[in-house]
């Protein structure tokens, strides 16, 4: 067997920094393993950190100018030379024994295509206490992800990796490519082309298993620790998920609701207790996602 990890960034050379740095303090499995990072389109430093972690690392750079997170990862896929491909992000320390639990998950169960495995959060400054009060609420906004503790099959429903931490065998990877209708473009874009491609697989008759060893923390900066960045993150579902055209309200009606929605948000607020404005909130930020998706 042969391993790819791959990574894709953009304009986060000091966090990629730190992801590579920890990435090269993991147990290497007994498997030959690559190291593919697509740069797409980084006027930062990130040539300079890429440069200078080849020395440490089975490193290939790739660069892929179209902005997207799937033209990206499609990029990724194209180049690897892995018989599996392991996927992870810039923001994302690996635990050291990483590489080695998704080898021990392939040996164990070798008809399997899709694996993951929990995500976990790793704060910059410690959580106010409105956020940990709904903490199990809104989890999914900071990527993490936990399945608990012992293996278990995947779904393709609820039971799905999320994408800083899934491993893919390559030749089920390659029949289905990224949508570049989905995934992040810069600051916008939308959100779960990582999700689909894995739903599309399990549903379509792959296997897969949940591997709790294979533990990933990911980066919160301290500016996501704010009511704001959870409105920007739940209006960017709601222009993701939007229902299809035929489906969707009219926009005065989408329009009323949207107010509703908001000013029962803006009443909750004044109680200070995040438990009963979080609802209202989640309702207000999904109705501005879709009436922005409405209005392009």
């Amino acid at each position: 067997m042969r391993l790819t990890v791959a990574i894709c960034t953009w304009n986060r050379a000091s966090l990629l920094a730190r992801a590579l740095d920890r990435l090269g303090q993991a147990r290497s499995p007994s498997a030959a393993w690559e190291l593919i990072v697509v740069d797409n389109g980084s006027t930062d430093g990130t040539a300079a950190v890429l440069e200078r972690f080849a020395r440490r690392l089975p490193l290939r750079v790739v660069a892929e100018p179209r902005l997207g997170l799937s033209r990206a990862r499609n990029a990724a896929v194209a180049a690897a030379t892995g018989d599996y491909i392991l996927w992870t992000d810039d923001d994302v320390l690996v635990d050291e024994r990483w590489l080695l639990a998704y080898e021990a998950a392939v040996a164990r169960w070798p008809d399997a295509a899709v694996f993951g495995g929990p995500i976990r959060p790793e704060f910059e400054a410690p959580p106010p206490a409105w956020l940990l009060d709904v903490w199990d609420d809104v989890a999914d906004a900071f990527a993490v992800r936990d399945l608990g503790t012992e293996p278990l099959a995947l779904d393709g429903e609820g039971k799905t990796p999320y994408g800083a931490n899934y491993l893919v065998r390559t030749r089920e990877q390659r029949r289905i490519p990224y949508d570049p209708a989905l995934g992040r473009k810069g600051h916008g874009g939308r959100l779960g082309e990582e999700t689909a491609l894995i739903r599309a697989l399990l549903q379509g008759g792959a296997t897969g298993w949940w591997v709790p060893e294979a533990v990933v923390n990911h980066w919160v900066p301290r500016s996501r620790l704010r009511v704001s960045y959870l409105r920007g993150y739940f209006a960017l579902v709601g222009r993701t998920y939007a229902g299809s055209p035929a489906g969707r309200p009219r926009r005065a009606t989408l329009i009323r609701e949207l107010l509703r929605a908001e000013c029962a948000y803006r009443v909750a607020r004044l109680s200070g207790d995040a438990r009963q404005w979080l609802g209202p909130m989640i309702e207000a930020s999904l109705l501005w996602g879709r009436l922005r998706r409405d209005a392009r």
